[in-house]
């Protein structure tokens, strides 16, 4: 906690001190030349520890949508990681965030998922805080103003930085993280392609599912991100199923791509609805082809040919989705072997209320703990953990160099491009994000590799003339 004078009412913000040193050996756990990497990743708690400090600590995090905090005083609980955060909207229309945790002797605050409030009582102790943070009262008051305590200094501790982007709120425990644009940087072009197809924007609708899984979670992110290699063999019987055919045809399409900035990372071909097909209803499909020259003008011709086509993305380090499919998950970790699993639907806001609807039911029957696909998934996740526990397994490393070579130079997309979807090239570029935030001691030193394309503040891109 910084040492400061307050005027009126403060909170504590968040301070991070300068890391500790790199894990001994942490350099030769990944080998992006030959696509090599260590079981370690997936297993070792001290790697973990590390991730929760130098990764989760300093990376922006997913918050909430803007759709589930409407009013002043809505507020809802949700992790950074394992810490235990509350998101609240205050009543200039800003959103804050707080440890969920009492400063007075550590007991949690809020025990509700969400809500609308005045103020957070601690059960503890009695302790009062309002929706900023600041510490109105306790029982006893006047015994803790005769010992010489200071109120002002003693509200809930705030998270050091929280932002959005067209919808989505994002937290940073680090006060010197840079800035929430720059972290998304080039990918914000493809991002909206979910988030700003017409302008309208876009909400969460029917809740959250939370689930556990026994995995790591680099390995579902690692899934989201450019594992489109997967679905030809473990989602085949789902997708006859669903689609009444080989899921082997839907992948043969020559417009198909890898990108990625910042770690972050989105493969896709060019279909229009391939992922939406995946969900049985033609609805949806009629829906998404009646909106695409409506965003071809907005975003261009490739971006609308991506709104419910064939992909998934992944923002670093645990946030993913799918475009058609409108699953929007987090992956929040529970130790080196576990996740909590937070997944939405999310749909565009100005749709009809029954495309909205069909949406909410195809994700749950395709991506919730008993859908066609998750379940596949489910059980892939875990076993890739769970077999590195043996120690003869754990030194035999893994290879992820599918598609070694293939970036494309001569394109207009923005961001690092690779030809065809069915690649490697994401995950090599998460790891690299990965290993350098693991090896700096603070921002400082983490590595300037992908530049965004921005002039007066603004991203410039092609529009008209999107050649690839």
């Amino acid at each position: 906690m910084t040492d400061h004078t307050c005027t009126g009412d403060c909170t504590p913000t968040l301070q991070r001190t300068r890391a500790s040193d790199p894990l001994p050996g942490l350099d030769k756990l990944v080998d992006f030349e030959t696509g090599k990497m260590s079981r370690r990743l997936y297993w070792d708690h001290a790697i973990y520890e590390q991730e929760l400090e130098k990764i989760f600590a300093r990376s922006w995090l997913f918050l909430a949508h803007d759709s589930q905090l409407p009013n002043p005083g809505d507020y809802l609980t949700t992790y950074m990681a394992e810490d235990n955060v509350i998101v609240v909207r205050q009543k200039d229309g800003s959103v804050k965030a707080f440890l969920n945790t009492c400063p007075h002797r550590g007991n949690k605050l809020t025990f509700a998922d969400g809500g609308n409030t005045r103020n957070f009582i601690c059960n503890y102790h009695g302790w009062s805080f309002g929706i900023d943070g600041a510490l109105r009262g306790m029982a006893g008051q006047e015994l803790f103003i005769a010992s010489g305590m200071d109120k002002s200094r003693h509200g809930m501790h705030e998270v050091a930085q929280v932002a959005s982007y067209k919808g989505l709120i994002f937290g940073n425990m680090d006060p010197n993280a840079p800035s929430l644009d720059e972290y998304l940087g080039d990918f914000r072009y493809y991002l909206d392609v979910m988030l700003d197809m017409d302008g309208q924007g876009t909400e969460f609708i029917g809740g959250s599912v939370k689930s556990v899984i026994n995995c790591n979670w680099k390995v579902p992110t690692e899934n989201f991100i450019g594992d489109i290699y997967h679905a030809l063999w473990t989602h085949d019987s789902a997708a006859h199923a669903m689609l009444g055919g080989p899921v082997s045809e839907v992948y043969k399409n020559p417009d198909s791509y890898h990108v990625n900035f910042n770690g972050h990372g989105w493969e896709f071909n060019t279909d229009i609805v391939g992922n939406a097909a995946t969900l049985g209803d033609k609805e949806i499909r009629k829906y998404l082809y009646s909106i695409q020259p409506q965003v071809a003008k907005r975003l261009g011709e490739v971006r609308s040919r991506m709104i419910g086509a064939i992909s998934s993305a992944s923002v670093f380090p645990n946030m993913s989705f799918l475009p058609g499919q409108n699953t929007f998950r987090v992956w929040q970790p529970r130790g080196p072997h576990k996740i909590e699993l937070h997944t939405w639907t999310i749909v565009n806001k100005s749709a009809p209320q029954e495309i909205k609807d069909r949406w909410r039911k195809g994700t749950m029957m395709t991506f919730s703990p008993s859908g066609v696909f998750e379940m596949d998934d489910g059980e892939n996740f875990e076993f890739s953990t769970r077999t590195n526990a043996g120690f003869v397994t754990r030194q035999q490393d893994m290879y992820m160099g599918l598609g070694l070579g293939s970036q494309l130079t001569d394109t207009d997309l923005p961001g690092n491009v690779f030809r065809n979807q069915v690649n490697e090239a994401n995950h090599r570029a998460f790891y690299r994000r990965w290993m350098d935030l693991m090896q700096a001691r603070d921002w400082s030193e983490v590595p300037r590799r992908d530049v965004p394309k921005v002039k007066d503040g603004d991203l410039v891109y092609p529009m008209a003339k999107e050649s690839v």
